[in-house]
């Protein structure tokens, strides 16, 4: 298996949701595609013309895909809580930057801090409705050190 990345779907914000994905995590973007560039794309209403169809954002490992539901053919978006994202940052200070960037303007579900297991962790959703956790194992707790 070459990788699991997550795909995210929305209402009309995947554009604008994935403009701040990239300024959290960084890089370019590898595809961006609208719906008006499929055949017959020119027959949907002007709005949907517009979406994005599909976009990828590589990451350090992995890639975060993402695409905008249309009304008229497909399944309307319902956000929920049944997926996370989950983070493995390599460092604590690296954990508190994601936290601090991906959580404004969304709704904490756990504060960032040190759990009973001993990681820093935390678990929110961001501003465009997407449900993160941040786990930072400290090196003193990983095996075989």
């Amino acid at each position: 298996m070459k990788a699991i990345s997550p795909y995210l779907n929305f209402d009309g914000k995947t554009e604008e949701a994935f403009n701040f994905y990239r300024s959290v995590f960084g890089g370019e973007f590898s595809s961006v595609n609208r719906y008006k560039e499929m055949p017959e794309g020119d027959k949907l209403a002007k709005d949907e013309q517009e979406r994005i169809m599909h976009i990828a954002l590589p990451l350090k490992s992995g890639t975060l895909y993402g695409s905008d539901s249309l009304r008229s053919t497909g399944p309307q978006v319902t956000m929920g809580n049944s997926v996370y994202i989950m983070i493995a940052p390599e460092s604590e200070e690296e954990a508190r930057t994601l936290y601090e960037k991906l959580s404004a303007g969304g709704e904490i579900e756990t504060a960032l801090g040190k759990m009973f297991w001993g990681d820093l962790y935390t678990s929110f959703r961001d501003k465009y409705g997407t449900w993160w956790m941040i786990d930072y194992a400290f090196p003193e707790k990983r095996p075989g050190r």
